[in-house]
């Protein structure tokens, strides 16, 4: 054990002293992706085994990652990382299958929707093919099971049904002993995603109360409403999950606290930033010293610490750019940063902050 560390230790040092990196093995990645692309080092390379079409605008993707990759949790999400026109594209996605395939047959599944205008989405509809390689990092997200089990209320619409089939596929496969409802908000019945997974966890599983309701099939839109929640049983003992649209969750949020749900009781997921904070950007800027890279740069307050290290020609290592993977979390070793989406100021003193979303209150030191 000593000696593969030390041998470790000594190729980290080389590999930093000739090619400027921690990993020499990457170095050889282009070459290895010539031969096989599951050989990358760079990153955990997964291949896409098989495409299938949920909807007109959503399909699940079934990959196959190198077998070095640390597997997830239902509910949680992935970073992918693909090549589109030379440049590096990086996205953030839920896992819709259960780790149960992935432990099984090192598999798993991301279901994903076109977004009108979405670069990525609609490269991945329409240029990704069976056979291709995508880019994996670690999976993340607070999203889980409850665990010890209690009774669970999910609220989904649209696509944000994909990480509650992960949930669901493994309540089922563990008999989860506690009630389980869903409410699954779609416009039209050609919309919903999943519909045969759904159905057969509600035939297996009748711990499951499964309500899929069409918001736009009627004369006037259906949403949720008071029905929808005094229908259900023991609600104030629930742990509700939330997931879809800002304005259904927006919505859910506001009518289970009327309902006398605590914000413990809620738990929320999303891949879009809520509102920034409002700042006093007077109080913002100074100078941010990268100081593993001995760089120094002068800031404004109108720029966030990743955008000034990438300005700076730095490439610190960033996911969703929106503060909810911590992909770019580094440590703060003196100075002070104002969180922009919760307006929390740092303490100022060392500290790991998100670079996507921190920005300089005064001079601030940062181990990039």
């Amino acid at each position: 054990m000593l000696a593969r560390l030390t041998q470790t230790k000594a190729l980290h040092w080389l590999g930093r002293q000739l090619l400027n990196r921690d990993d020499p093995a990457a170095w050889l990645d282009p070459l290895a992706r010539a031969i096989n692309p599951m050989w990358v080092q760079e990153y955990t390379p997964a291949r896409v085994e098989r495409i299938m079409a949920e909807t007109a605008d959503t399909k699940t993707f079934v990959l196959k990652p190198a077998s070095r990759w640390t597997g997830f949790d239902a509910g949680q999400h992935v970073n992918i990382c693909t090549e589109i026109d030379g440049i590096r594209r990086t996205r953030t996605f839920s896992l819709s299958s259960s780790p149960e395939l992935w432990h099984k047959q090192g598999l798993i599944t991301l279901t994903i929707k076109r977004l009108p205008g979405g670069l990525v989405t609609n490269w991945l509809h329409d240029s990704l093919s069976e056979g291709d390689t995508l880019g994996l990092a670690d999976a993340f997200g607070e999203f889980l099971v409850p665990q010890p089990a209690k009774p669970v209320l999910f609220i989904a619409g649209g696509s944000g049904i994909t990480p509650v089939l992960s949930q669901l596929e493994t309540m089922a496969a563990s008999h989860y002993p506690a009630p389980v409802t869903l409410l699954y908000f779609v416009r039209t019945g050609n919309d919903i995603i999943g519909r045969e997974k759904l159905e057969a966890i509600a035939a297996r599983y009748p711990g499951l109360t499964l309500n899929i309701i069409a918001t736009h099939e009627g004369k006037e839109p259906r949403f949720l409403c008071d029905a929808d929640l005094e229908a259900i049983d023991g609600l104030k003992e629930r742990e509700a999950y939330l997931c879809g649209p800002k304005g259904l969750m927006d919505l859910a949020t506001e009518l289970l606290q009327q309902r006398g749900l605590a914000e413990s009781q809620m738990h929320s997921t999303f891949f879009a930033p809520p509102a920034p904070a409002a700042l006093d950007n007077d109080q913002l800027g100074g100078e941010v010293s990268f100081t593993r890279s001995s760089v120094n740069v002068g800031s404004e307050g109108d720029a966030n610490l990743l955008e000034i290290a990438e300005a700076a020609g730095l490439k610190p290592r960033y996911g969703c750019r929106m503060g909810i993977c911590h992909q770019c979390s580094c440590r703060k070793t003196s100075g002070t940063v104002v969180n922009r989406l919760t307006g929390k100021v740092s303490g100022p003193g060392e500290e790991s902050v998100q670079l996507c979303v921190s920005v300089p209150r005064g001079p601030v030191q940062i181990d990039v």
